[in-house]
């Protein structure tokens, strides 16, 4: 083995594992191990650019959630509540018996706004989340 590499062991879902082996294959990817590296350094890069996010913002967090998880809906409304001063609106859509989505469009704080996207991505039965935020005042 490579010099400063460390071998690790992972359970993953046997569909999310296959889904990434189908991807990995499109895309030419030359091994697994390359395509995880791959996948933990934009997991890093993404969390980096979320802690750098500071002053006004606009953006959105968009959401998918199993609302048959116990608890979890209320949950969801629970931090919104707390961040409400945040939010100016919110779509909700079903699609399909498991799973919602929800699009929350957000002004305010920059950091207040990622913490209220870690604490959705945070809760038990959210599937997917994603904030995107914008520089309101930044010239483009």
């Amino acid at each position: 083995m490579e010099a400063g590499l460390m071998r690790i062991g992972v359970s993953i879902p046997d569909a999310l594992l296959t889904q990434f082996d189908e991807i990995i294959k499109k895309r030419d990817s030359p091994s697994r191990s390359e395509a995880i590296r791959d996948a933990l350094i934009s997991y890093i890069t993404y969390y980096e650019w979320m802690e750098d996010i500071k002053g006004r913002r606009v953006g959105t967090i968009a959401v998918i959630y199993d609302h048959k998880k116990s608890g979890l809906s209320n949950s969801i409304i629970n931090v919104q509540h707390h961040y409400s001063h945040l939010i100016k609106y919110s779509v909700h859509m079903y699609l399909d018996t498991d799973d919602c989505f929800e699009l929350i469009v957000l002004d305010g704080n920059g950091q207040e706004i990622t913490e209220l996207a870690g604490s959705i991505i945070a809760l038990k039965g959210v599937k997917f989340s994603k904030l995107t935020t914008v520089d309101p005042n930044k010239k483009i």
